[in-house]
């Protein structure tokens, strides 16, 4: 019995740290849709709100996929963009 259990926890140990799983989790996260509240300050060049710097902390990680992909790069590559990502102490991604 002991010997299940430990087989039965490394299991889910060794799924839980599987990097096909972590992957999941951040393209997850990444909702271009949650990027709403920086619209205003990345259009008009202003300063973001808090819940815009909140989300871009949020989705550092997917900064590089907006980029290279034509839908979103516009708004994430523009010197308003980049502008916005210096106001809330983001670096412009190195992709």
């Amino acid at each position: 019995m002991k010997l299940m259990t430990l087989m039965v926890i490394t299991f889910v140990i060794i799924v839980m740290s599987s990097p096909v799983l972590m992957k999941a989790e951040v393209a997850q996260s990444c909702v271009p849709a949650e990027l709403m509240p920086c619209l205003p300050a990345i259009t008009t060049g202003g300063q973001p709100a808090k819940d815009c710097c909140d989300k871009l902390i949020e989705q550092k990680s997917c900064l590089c996929g907006y980029i290279k992909n034509p839908l979103y790069s516009m708004f994430v590559s523009s010197p308003f963009a980049r502008k916005v990502l210096e106001a809330c102490n983001i670096p412009y991604p190195s992709c």
